[in-house]
């Protein structure tokens, strides 16, 4: 895989209303839980990690909203750039929730896709833009296609937006349902939460007008988990082992020799064992520690948008120094099974 390079990031969370603020409140362990409209299976009020928005916006025109705060941050930079082909139509991906989510907002598919681009103003290719349904994975599977795209020389650089709410009555219900969400009854659940998240992907002949040091994507692997969370199937983490040697393999690399690792843990004990199950299977002899970023923590499960954010930290520990090791392995799964994994490295100097 010829390397594509993570140029900026945007995100806009709970906890920061930018990549920057954000980054910074992930690494200091803060977190901002209040309580929603929302009352949960104990009559408490529910506890969820909303983002501060200056109107009280529902539904998808939240949404948009918040794609469109996290897009800006990428695209005003990208604005000041000279080179004549980033004037071109910018492919847009954008990324949001699978469509068998409980309670699933109507418009995802497509009005949403069109209410953004007027808000964003600025020219999307009409036919390589298009929208990624796939929850927590639709991030590494928009990366692909980005690299795709390139490859073809269709594009230097593509826009990828990920964008999604847990905060619909339907869809914490259902989750609600099956002990999901972590309250005084419940330690083994996750905070619900929202939030919105912009790379933009460069070409490695584009990736010179911006800042360094850059991330690169150097490999990315697929698989599926047949123990899924909502199985009674013993699990062994089949699936997500099967997408980090993908990823390893393609970048040229072993375990041992990645850094450090980030991952869309949500809190729950599921993910977690399956994490150290699929990690044990591929380390073989000594090997140093490699620290594990779980940012879920600090901003919630925010679905579709999290990959994104464990790729905008990524980018942001690569430029302030602060990473504690090099490359870093990011991983994602989806409730349904399926799995992807990425090896990411630092380009350039810091």
């Amino acid at each position: 895989m010829s390397p594509i390079a993570i140029v900026d990031a945007g995100l806009v969370t709970s906890v920061g209303l930018s990549a920057e603020a954000t980054c910074a409140a992930i690494r200091a362990s803060v977190t901002n839980p209040t309580e929603t409209r929302f009352v949960g299976g104990d009559g408490k009020w529910l506890l969820a990690q909303q983002v501060p928005m200056p109107e009280p916006w529902r539904g998808r025109a939240r949404l948009v909203e918040m794609a469109s705060m996290a897009a800006a941050q990428v695209l005003a930079p990208r604005m000041q750039v000279a080179s004549q082909a980033l004037q071109a139509p910018l492919p847009l991906l954008l990324c949001v929730a699978e469509q068998d989510r409980p309670g699933r907002l109507e418009g995802l598919d497509d009005a949403l896709f069109a209410e953004l681009e007027v808000v964003l103003g600025v020219p999307l290719h009409p036919s390589l833009s298009g929208v990624v349904p796939q929850g927590r994975v639709g991030v590494a599977l928009a990366l692909a296609q980005a690299h795709r795209l390139m490859a073809a020389r269709e594009a230097s650089q593509v826009l990828i937006v990920a964008v999604d709410s847990l905060l619909v009555a339907a869809t914490l219900d259902a989750y609600g349902a099956k002990d999901r969400l972590l309250g005084d009854a419940n330690s083994n659940g996750f905070v619900p939460g929202e939030a919105a998240g912009a790379l933009l992907v460069a070409a490695p002949a584009a990736r010179h007008d911006w800042p360094i040091p850059q991330i690169a994507c150097l490999g990315i692997g697929y698989g599926n988990e047949p123990a899924s969370i909502d199985t009674d199937l013993p699990l062994r983490g089949e699936g997500l082992m099967q997408a980090m040697k993908g990823a390893l393999d393609m970048a040229g690399l072993a375990m041992a020799q990645v850094g450090y690792r980030i991952a869309t843990l949500n809190g729950e004990q599921y993910g977690f064992k399956e994490f150290d199950l699929a990690t044990s299977r591929l380390l073989r002899g000594r090997h140093e520690f490699m620290d594990l970023w779980h940012p879920a923590d600090c901003v919630g499960e925010v679905g579709a948008a999290q990959l994104a954010v464990c790729m905008a930290m990524a980018l942001a520990a690569a430029r302030k120094g602060f990473a504690p090791g090099d490359p870093v392995l990011i991983a994602a799964s989806n409730d349904d099974g399926r799995r992807v994994a990425m090896v990411v490295s630092a380009q350039g100097d810091a």
